[in-house]
């Protein structure tokens, strides 16, 4: 029965890493949003996976927030966001597509060389799962620097968070008072997020952050 949790655990987080790249694929606003929420979805059921293999009750309450506030609230939240900034659906980049896949795939690389090194003499389950985990996190990474938009930025942020959450629960979770805090604070950070956005479109009539280095005069 081991090996069926391992595969499991490893089925969830090697498809975390998969819809990282299917998010930095999307060049539609909408479309990456609601890959979004299924990459949260994803994330809550290897929490709950987690859950049951460590026997830990309290990381079914991590996967409970995470469906709520990231699969469900969060996204629908943007969702009118963009909606009501009529903001361009299509997703600005700063680097091409093809270099930004092939950048991902070397940083998801890098991640599993170096942390199966490091992590040498722990558990092979958690091993793996936070070499997943810091791919999530570097794809993350990678995606806030290669948007110009501020949206997509803030879903490379939170998609970057989904991978610590992953990290967490691979080395046996954290205490469910850290798990609510981050919970609020995500939802702090999106109202603030939110209202910024709105104080963006309307002194600069976008929300493309190239147009502010240009009213700063940094245009190349």
């Amino acid at each position: 029965m081991g090996g069926l949790y391992f595969d499991i655990a490893h089925l969830f987080a090697g498809g975390l890493v998969l819809i990282s790249f299917i998010l930095l694929y999307q060049d539609r606003l909408y479309a990456l949003l609601n890959v979004f929420a299924l990459q949260a979805f994803v994330l809550a059921l290897s929490v709950a996976w987690q859950a049951y293999v460590q026997d830990a009750p309290h990381l079914y309450i991590t996967a409970g927030i995470t469906i709520a506030f990231k699969a469900v609230a969060i996204p629908v939240a943007l969702h009118r966001m963009v909606a009501r900034l009529g903001v361009h659906r299509e997703v600005e980049t700063v680097v091409r597509l093809v270099p930004t896949m092939l950048a991902g795939i070397a940083l998801v690389a890098l991640s599993m060389v170096v942390m199966l090194r490091v992590t040498g003499g722990a558990d092979p389950l958690a091993r793996e799962d936070l070499a997943f985990a810091l791919s999530v996190v570097l794809l993350g990474l990678l995606m806030m620097v290669t948007r110009s938009n501020a949206v997509s930025q803030v879903v490379g942020f939170m998609s970057l968070e989904n991978g610590l959450i992953l990290a967490a629960t691979g080395a046996k979770g954290m205490p469910l008072v850290v798990e609510i805090s981050v919970a609020f604070s995500i939802l702090i950070a999106l109202i603030v997020i939110g209202i910024f956005l709105f104080r963006i479109r309307e002194r600069f009539d976008s929300v493309d952050l190239q147009v502010l280095d240009d009213y700063r005069g940094e245009a190349r």
